[in-house]
């Protein structure tokens, strides 16, 4: 048996890893969207390989975008009949008719649909990072309890075959030794850096309610020609600006970050630090950091991140990586493959890639825009999300787990802001003996929007 037969018909059995549901459900699963854009399509047309599914609604401020996501998925899924289709989640969320809620919006809206879907009794489904600010993510947590809600987080390393197959043969073995230092990256070149005019938003997009709870910047985005030409700020555009999320670090140590807490078992950082800048990149609108450096001090280790959105990667075989040094030896992991290299050895001892199942659903092979290498997680995280449903437990990617990796990254550019290391204290939910950080800990919204913390 070769190793992508061996993970094809036994990652979902590993210890820790994801499991197929006991049994398929008596009746479909009733699904709604909230978010039709890049990964909001990528992550429902992976559940519909892997479960029945009926697409109850979709719900998006982009008429166009809409439209556009109710074809392909009607089309996908070979029925007649299509989704209802909602502008105002608020009012998709009224009917109370769905089992799974998807929140698959920038990040500044991940929040308030997710906690109302818990409140009108919904499982949910919600990308990363959980939240913008720290208490948001508190408050999300402390929905899910409250109404007994399965709620999974889209960190899908935890899914991911070979990833698990490393945590299970390298680190759960012990071939590291002791894990004293732990390095996490992205060198990717994806800070936008384009000087848009303001321009007038296309009649399609509501940009008022785009914005929602985030400060309303004036309207401008470049032309994008993959979304009919127009200036769309939902194409990715937004990811540059600080109003909308959390930057590289919110955007891409999250995942790292997340991983390697899994891997290790960690749980709250003891301390932040980190600092950086717009070093290089100074003539663009984006006022998110291309530089920055931040430490996640875990007591007996520190996992160390870096990004940098100019200049080539160190090890140009891992861009966006972690590095997990043991006194025995160092795994280099990343969504495309891991190695195992012993004290010493200049080749892997073990190693493995990305598992691709375009035999089995040849569909990935054509799918405008899916990441080939992720469909596989996908598809895993959605079966152990299945399961915890079923069993009412916890999923692999809990929102706890989601919060904290989510509120650790958070953490670091609150400590980046103010230029001095913060140390966390969980079961408070503050910064110890620093007022002004925690004033930072939640955003204001804007009116007539309500933070979920608001008044806690």
């Amino acid at each position: 048996m070769n190793r992508r037969t061996f993970l094809a018909t036994t990652a979902l059995g590993l210890p820790g890893a994801p499991v197929l549901f006991a049994h398929q459900p008596a009746k479909k699963l009733r699904v709604g969207l909230i978010g039709t854009g890049w990964y909001g399509k990528c992550s429902l047309l992976r559940l519909l390989q892997v479960a029945p599914v009926e697409v109850v609604s979709l719900c998006d401020v982009d008429k166009k975008m809409l439209a556009e996501a109710a074809d392909l998925i009607t089309q996908r899924a070979k029925v007649d009949r299509k989704p209802r289709l909602y502008h105002d989640y608020r009012e998709m969320l009224k009917e109370k008719d769905l089992d799974v809620c998807m929140v698959e919006t920038p990040d500044h809206w991940h929040a308030l649909p997710m906690i109302a879907a818990c409140e009108a009794g919904m499982d949910v489904w919600v990308q990363k990072p959980v939240s913008v600010d720290v208490l948001e993510g508190k408050a999300m947590l402390d929905a899910a309890r409250k109404h007994n809600r399965v709620v999974q987080v889209v960190t899908q390393r935890r899914s991911t075959p070979h990833l698990v197959e490393a945590r299970e043969k390298v680190v759960k073995a012990g071939l590291l030794g002791t894990v004293g230092h732990v390095e996490v990256c992205c060198y990717y070149h994806m800070r936008a850096n384009d000087n848009p005019p303001p321009s007038k938003p296309p009649e399609h997009f509501d940009y008022e309610l785009w914005t929602g709870p985030a400060p309303l910047r004036e309207y401008d985005a470049p032309p994008n020609p993959n979304a009919w030409n127009e200036p769309l700020p939902h194409r990715r555009w937004w990811r540059a600006f600080m109003e909308y999320g959390n930057g590289i670090v919110g955007d891409m140590c999250i995942h790292m970050l997340d991983m390697v807490r899994w891997m290790l078992d960690l749980g709250w950082p003891k301390r932040v630090s980190s600092h950086g800048g717009i070093y290089v990149q100074k003539a663009a609108k984006s006022n998110i950091t291309d530089t920055q450096e931040a430490t996640f001090d875990f007591g007996n280790l520190n996992v160390v991140w870096q990004h940098r959105t100019w200049g080539t990667a160190p090890d140009p075989d891992y861009p966006w990586a972690a590095f997990i040094y043991g006194d025995r030896g160092t795994l280099k992991a990343s969504v495309n493959k891991y190695e195992f290299f012993p004290t010493n050895a200049k080749k892997p001892k073990l190693s493995g890639t990305a598992l691709f199942e375009e035999d089995k659903y040849p569909e990935d092979a054509t799918e405008k825009d899916l990441e080939r290498h992720v469909a596989s997680a996908l598809r895993r995280h959605w079966l152990d999300f299945l399961k915890a449903r079923e069993e009412r437990g916890k999923p692999v990617a809990d929102i706890e787990q989601g919060h904290i990796s989510s509120a650790s990254c958070i953490l670091a550019n609150v400590s980046q802001k103010l230029g001095r290391s913060l140390t966390w204290d969980p079961a408070k939910h503050r910064v110890v003996g620093d007022d002004e950080a925690n004033k930072l800990l939640a955003r204001p919204y804007r009116a007539p929007w309500k933070h979920p913390a608001a008044g806690a």
